[in-house]
């Protein structure tokens, strides 16, 4: 799901033929009980609004159809692309092969000072339970775009916080055996920007299905107020009225910050195509709305090699690059 964040299994699966599409959905529909649409465009599913087709394309609109949908999968070894806000997250202009699960689990419930929350709800959306809730502790959540699931897969972080430090556990479907484990923090190995989960590889990815987050009681207006003070720093930074997927690159362990290298590198408004390095932010690439999947890639194939040049610092990807990016001369992007 990601990102932004959907959570997401990167990679060029096998492309399947138009005889597997019609069979595999059909036989999708009959025993999972979930409508498929085949080649379906991905661009309006991702905050980039790039991306090619999908060979197929099912909504999981609750934790049932989401494992239905993922115990399918692995009896039939197809291939799974797990989508959820689609930010931080560039689909290849090709599409993505296999089968794509967008997760619409959206499902929440408050015991105490603990939010349990399903894959598909929106980061945003569970800052704003806490709040409703007196719960302090996920205020940072309002400035990630992506879905609980993805947030998860990536210990996504804004404002000096992130995940890991408010996540009690979490219940993950394992890409290796079909089988589903509650796991606290270090069974998932979060780090900075980082868990085990990313690095399944391709083929069936680990899902998280719901996590749970321990918070702290606080005034209702202490809280509303850090919450205006967070929407009033993202209007005033970020570039939130164009299509992107957010921080392109992760920071540095040391030094300044990937945004300052790159604006230092005047790069601000660099553009390939329909891609340019934003102006409020230079770690963001934005899309005048013509830009292709390419675009993006190059231009950030492009400002990675020109930070290195000017200050000797290889900046780490925070985007995914996912779907068929076979032949692709700029992998290193």
């Amino acid at each position: 799901m990601t990102g932004g964040h959907g959570g997401v299994a990167a990679g060029a699966a096998r492309r399947l033929t138009e005889e597997e599409k019609l069979r595999i959905g059909t036989e999708i529909q009959r025993r999972v009980g979930v409508k498929t649409s085949r080649d379906e465009p991905l661009a309006r599913f991702t905050t980039m609004r790039v991306g090619g087709p999908a060979d197929l394309f099912a909504v999981a609109h609750n934790l049932f159809e989401l494992r239905g949908l993922a115990r399918f999968a692995r009896t039939r070894d197809l291939p799974v692309f797990l989508l959820g806000r689609g930010s931080d997250l560039v689909i290849s202009d090709r599409g993505i092969g296999g089968l794509v699960i967008q997760v619409r689990a959206e499902g929440t419930r408050v015991a105490g000072s603990r939010i349990t929350a399903e894959a598909g709800v929106q980061m945003a959306r569970l800052a704003t339970i806490a709040k409703d809730s007196g719960l302090s502790g996920v205020e940072f959540a309002l400035a990630i775009p992506g879905t609980v699931g993805g947030a998860v897969w990536a210990n996504a972080g804004a404002h000096g916080s992130d995940v890991r430090g408010v996540l009690a556990e979490a219940s993950v479907i394992s890409g290796a055996d079909g089988t589903e484990t509650v796991l606290d923090p270090a069974g998932l190995g979060l780090a900075y920007r980082d868990s085990r989960l990313k690095h399944r590889g391709e083929g069936f990815p680990d899902l998280v299905t719901w996590a749970a987050f321990d918070l702290v009681p606080a005034d209702p207006a202490a809280i509303s107020a850090r919450l205006d003070e967070i929407r009033r720093w993202r209007r005033t930074h970020q570039p939130l009225g164009l299509p992107s997927a957010g921080s392109v690159f992760r920071n540095p362990d040391q030094g300044p910050s990937a945004g300052e290298l790159i604006d230092r590198a005047g790069l601000k408004g660099r553009r390939v195509g329909g891609a340019s390095v934003s102006q409020m932010h230079a770690n963001f690439i934005v899309n005048d709305g013509h830009g292709t999947a390419a675009d993006v890639r190059r231009l950030a194939a492009l400002v990675r090699h020109e930070v290195a040049e000017r200050f000797g610092v290889v900046l780490r990807p925070e985007v995914v690059f996912a779907g068929d990016w076979s032949g692709w001369e700029e992998g290193d992007a």
